[in-house]
Formats: C-alpha cells, structure tokens, sequence
C-alpha cells in the first residue's frame, strides 16, 4: 500500500489537477513531471499548483514566442495573446532599432522583440522590483526601475523606435473578477489600469511624443471594448493610429508623423 511519501504516478498528478479545475491537467502534469528533480520536489510542485499557484510560477518559467521566459513568483505572467503586440512590432522595424519595453513584467516582450531584430538596442522598464529582477535574467539590454518613462536616460528622447506597452488595463472594479490565479498571485499594480481600465495607457501616449523618433511607433495592448477610447486619446495626442485585432488580442499602433519636429 502506498504512504504518504511514495512519488506521484503520472495518473494521480492529472486526477489531482483536474479535482483543482485545472482544464489542461494533462499538459500541466507533463510540464511538472519534466521539471521536477526529484519524487519529493514532484509532490511539492503539484501541492502549489493544486493551491491555486499559476502554473509559471511553479515551473519558473513561460514560454512566449518560442522563449522560455524566466517568471519569478509574485511577477506578472506573459499571455500568449500578447504575441499579436510583438508581431506587430517586429514588421516593420529597422535593423538596428531602438526599442522601449514599459511595464516590462518579466520582460518577455522585449526578450521576443530582440530575438526577432538582433541588432536592437533595448531599454525595458518596471515599477516593481520583483518584476525588474526577473527581466534583468531575461533581458539582452538594459532593464530600470522607475514609472514608465521616469528612469529612461535622457538621451534616448526622440531617438526611439518602437515603444511597447503590456501595461495593466484591468478596470478597478473588474479585478475582484478575475481568476484565482491572477488576482491572489500576480502583482495588482500589473493589472489595475483605473476606473475605466485606462488610467496607465493615457500616461504611456501622453509622454510617448517626447521620446520617439519621427515615424516611430508606440503599439499598446488593451481590450476590444476599450480599443476605441485609447485610439480616441492616441489621436488627440497628434499620433496616427490604427487597431490591430486577433481572436483573443488587440492592439492599438500609433505612429508619430514622419515629418513631425522638435
């Protein structure tokens, strides 16, 4: 008979994710399997992921556009609808860009965004400590800690190319809604954009001018529902804009006129 201390048949490990209402418990329970080093660490990572821990946390890592992103616990975890910003930034962009990653997280975006353009000459940013630690072990460029574009050098304005911002546009009253796993284990300063969910993105295109150069891009990720009012407040401040939209994502891509000086 089994004790308490025998390791974990691959069929307990699906039962016990699946009990927890984990809707891919087979693939989690591959993924654990592979990256526990021992029975007993095993056992371990199965209890976190059982309590409700994301996924990401209990392997340390995502994979994102074919990265494997290192994602500490408490650190904003990479979506995969978030690929559609970084495809859109990667065409087109000039060889040796200049690229700004706001609200960085784990700095996946601008990980996936170098490995796209190698020459990039990358800058990623974050207001939270744990989330800079983690972007620093990802990041090829330099990662600060500030808001937004606070801590960025000086001599970067109007010389950047591509601005990126996940930043949080989760509308205050929405968060109580979210699943377990993002409301109790992410940071709410990664998901909380404000009343209306907007609060963050209208800093990020008020500042945006001021540092891109003529004809660079700023590409927001935001809702559907909430793509018309950030492409209302884009517009209003001189940048030309389009939305980009897949099944699950959407995108809003703004450009500084071409001819614009400063």
């Amino acid at each position: 008979m089994s004790g308490p201390s025998s390791p974990l048949s691959p069929r307990a490990i699906v039962g016990r994710l699946r009990a927890a209402g984990c809707v891919f418990a087979e693939d989690e329970a591959r993924l654990l399997i592979a990256a526990s080093p021992s029975p007993a660490e095993l056992g371990t990572m199965v209890d976190r992921r059982v309590a409700g821990l994301p996924l990401e946390h209990v392997l340390g890592w995502a994979e994102f556009c074919g990265l494997r992103i290192t994602v500490d616990p408490g650190v904003f975890v990479p979506r995969r609808r978030t690929e559609l910003l970084v495809r859109e930034a990667s065409r087109p962009a000039p060889p040796a860009a200049t690229v700004v990653d706001l609200c960085c997280g784990s700095g996946a975006l601008g990980a996936a965004l170098a490995s796209r353009l190698p020459d990039v000459d990358l800058h990623a940013v974050d207001i939270d400590p744990a989330a800079v630690r983690s972007a620093r072990r990802n990041v090829r460029g330099r990662v600060y800690h500030g808001d937004l574009y606070e801590p960025l050098p000086p001599t970067l304005r109007g010389r950047v190319d591509v601005v990126l911002a996940n930043a949080p546009y989760v509308p205050s009253e929405a968060i109580r809604l979210l699943p377990p796993e993002s409301r109790i284990h992410e940071p709410r300063v990664a998901l909380d954009g404000g009343a209306d969910g907007l609060d963050v993105l209208r800093r990020v295109v008020a500042g945006a001018a001021g540092w891109l150069t003529p004809g660079g891009r700023l590409l927001m990720e935001t809702s559907h529902h909430q793509a018309a009012a950030l492409a209302s407040c884009t517009e209003a401040a001189g940048l030309e804009c389009r939305v980009v939209s897949s099944e699950d994502a959407t995108v809003v891509v703004a450009e500084t006129p071409k001819a614009a000086s400063r």
